[in-house]
């Protein structure tokens, strides 16, 4: 009905100058009209130009205001010619218009408000503010002082109106032709794709966008770390056994059998396969007799050791697992220094909620040399955290089974204006590396920290529950940003 009447009035008139003028006379929603302009304009029927005028249009207090009166002229109705106190003018109205209707009735000089009573000044009033309503509600232009002072009481509002003008365009036609899309097979066996009439190609128009795979956040900061390991020379170590038996998870780091850490509130243990079968024998042995009775001047923790506890399987609890492997293999070859790294997967089990998960990635560097000292380690986590945009360090001594001295690490936050912890570190116990086989004079310095932390303080993510885990939003993988660290 639209499109019948746009192009049947341009048949015999040059243009439209208004659409809704044009949309009004017929009694035709003005936003058919502007969807039927649209697409007319877009198939070069019509050419189509924008109107845009500025209208009031009243606010809800303004239309109200249409019907029961302005407040000031419905205090003044409720006056009695003999006057009236104000706590029985004020049951007679609503408390709002009570309370403009004073403000207004005295500002117009209409009532006199004394102590004891309000009374009219006089007699007679219009409601003008009633009558300038209405008028903008029929659209009838009012003088700008008037909207000025309609304006500054909040019943009117701005409102800006878009319409068209209209005229023929190239390809005008009183009726639509109906133009094929695709080239089908029937129109090639009939023959009549001659005839018929093709929608033009819009070699401009922007396609569906393509889909493809998309990094995640945790992704892009662990990349961003493995080159700075790179960069700083150290190896990485695999890391691809997520099980784990409890002797290279615990024993082997000289971690008593009956630490809480073990228990299985922590722990996740394997029921199938639930022990391990591939152990070096002699090296075990060593590792029980630290346990049980001491040795390199070391006192050891006076306890039996079982060998049952050692054998079970676990989810690791840590990648200083994959370390302690690590350096038993090095310590089977003539000695030569290195540097480790590791980065993946850990299991405790935690209870969850916006900071912890029952899984998180563990980031963890290893040096080991001759004569390595705590000074070492302190220009090491220097190095390391300055090329992670993190130049402001403290140290706080802590306590961990197979590292003496132990430290956590904090850095200052500028953002959260604050001290934050960032990780752990220390040097690795003579009762944990001599066992091993490793010369007396080496010493294996090491920190660690989350994957999680960082990412989340890159990104502004305060629940780890919306960074990893089935919750997460898959938009945030595709919108996030690329990560730079400070390098």
């Amino acid at each position: 009905m639209a499109e019948d009447a746009i192009l049947g009035y341009l048949e015999k008139n040059d243009h439209i100058s208004d659409s809704g003028q044009f949309a009004a006379e017929r009694r035709i929603d003005h936003n058919e009209i502007v969807n039927v302009i649209k697409s007319l304009h877009g198939f070069k029927y019509v050419d189509a130009q924008d109107i845009k005028r500025e209208t009031w249009v009243l606010t809800d207090e303004g239309k109200a205001y249409t019907a029961t009166g302005s407040p000031e002229v419905q205090l003044f109705l409720a006056i009695p010619p003999e006057g009236i106190s104000k706590e029985e003018l004020q049951k007679k109205l609503d408390l709002s218009v009570f309370k403009i209707g004073c403000a207004q009735a005295a500002k117009n000089k209409w009532v006199e408000m004394g102590k004891q009573l309000v009374t009219r000044k006089i007699q007679h009033v219009d409601d003008k503010v009633k009558d300038l309503l209405l008028q903008i509600q029929e659209g009838q232009a009012i003088n700008q002082d008037d909207i000025k002072a309609l304006k500054a009481r909040k019943l009117i509002v701005p409102q800006t109106w878009k319409g068209y003008s209209v005229k023929k365009g190239p390809n005008y036609a009183p009726k639509r032709k109906k133009v094929a899309t695709d080239l089908t097979r029937e129109n090639l066996q009939r023959g009549d794709w001659k005839e018929i009439e093709f929608k033009e190609y819009n070699f401009t128009a922007k396609g569906l966008p393509t889909e493809g795979g998309h990094l995640h956040p945790l992704l892009k900061v662990r990349q961003q770390l493995k080159d700075i390991f790179r960069q700083m020379g150290f190896e990485e170590m695999p890391t691809n056994n997520y099980v784990e038996s409890s002797f290279w998870n615990f024993d082997a780091l000289f971690q008593p059998q009956q630490h809480p850490a073990r228990d299985s509130h922590d722990t996740f243990f394997l029921q199938a396969p639930s022990t391990t079968k591939e152990l070096p024998e002699d090296y075990v042995q060593r590792v029980k007799q630290i346990h049980e009775s001491g040795g390199y001047q070391s006192r050891g923790y006076g306890y039996d050791w079982k060998r049952e506890e050692a054998d079970k399987n676990i989810l690791r609890t840590h990648t200083t697992a994959v370390s302690s492997r690590m350096l038993y293999l090095l310590a089977q070859k003539p000695f030569a220094p290195k540097k480790y790294y590791s980065i993946d997967r850990v299991f405790r089990n935690e209870a969850v909620d916006r900071t912890h998960l029952a899984e998180f990635h563990q980031i963890e560097g290893l040096v080991c040399d001759r004569g390595l000292t705590l000074g070492d380690l302190l220009g090491v986590l220097h190095e390391f955290f300055a090329r992670l945009g993190m130049s402001k360090l403290r140290f706080k001594p802590a306590y961990n089974p197979y590292t003496e001295p132990s430290m956590e690490i904090f850095s200052y936050h500028e953002g959260f204006g604050k001290w934050v912890e960032v990780g752990n570190s220390g040097m690795f116990r003579p009762e944990m590396l001599l066992p091993m086989g490793l010369p007396e004079d080496v010493r294996v310095i090491a920190w660690g920290l989350s994957l999680e932390r960082p990412t989340m303080i890159l990104y502004g993510i305060d629940n780890i529950r919306d960074l990893f885990g089935h919750k997460v939003d898959l938009g945030l993988i595709k919108r996030n940003p690329i990560c730079r660290l400070g390098l």
